[in-house]
């Protein structure tokens, strides 16, 4: 089920970005990412997070290292802030059309919930998911305004139904995507 979710979001993101398999071995898309690092609550690195814009919205890929094995919610939340331990300066899901919380609500879920992430026994993982309707740019749906936001990694899954939070339990790692003039 990962390998398909991961194969499919980079199938998708090289079709939205027009990039051919030959034209992927001249230039490596990625290598224009911004790169967020998700720290614990204790500042150890738990991995990173390449965020690529895409025609229509931002493709994320999580390279987790250290992370505790098991489902982890995996959101981004409204404020470039991630002062820990336990990141309640990030404030709230980043909710921009002031939905409802939950990748399974019938009226819609909130722009920053992301599906779970699984991690195994090793602690480390990649996985990438789609953000849709959002920019890393100028605009309307922007992560990077003038406070930025915060990718988090929670301690428990994401129920998908259960608003605000999804009862998704403490946050165990916080990266701030941060406003573009600071971000370079």
């Amino acid at each position: 089920m990962k390998l398909l979710r991961f194969s499919t979001a980079l199938i998708v993101a090289m079709h939205l970005l027009g990039v051919t398999a030959e034209a992927q071995e001249k230039k490596d898309p990625w290598a224009e990412a911004r790169t967020v690092t998700l720290n614990s609550g204790d500042n150890k690195e738990v991995g990173t997070a390449k965020l690529l814009q895409i025609p229509n919205g931002v493709l994320v890929r999580l390279a987790l290292t250290k992370a505790a094995p098991g489902a982890h919610a995996f959101h981004v939340h409204a404020v470039g802030k991630c002062e820990g331990p336990e990141f309640t300066t990030a404030g709230g899901h980043f909710n921009p059309m002031s939905k409802k919380h939950g990748l399974l609500n019938t009226g819609g879920s909130h722009t920053g919930d992301l599906p779970n992430v699984i991690v195994p026994d090793s602690g480390a993982v990649i996985d990438e998911t789609v953000i849709p309707h959002v920019t890393l740019t100028a605009g309307d749906h922007t992560l990077a305004d003038a406070d930025g936001s915060a990718l988090v990694l929670h301690a428990g899954p994401d129920d998908y139904t259960t608003d605000p939070t999804g009862n998704a339990g403490a946050r165990m790692a916080c990266g701030v995507i941060a406003p573009p003039q600071a971000a370079k």
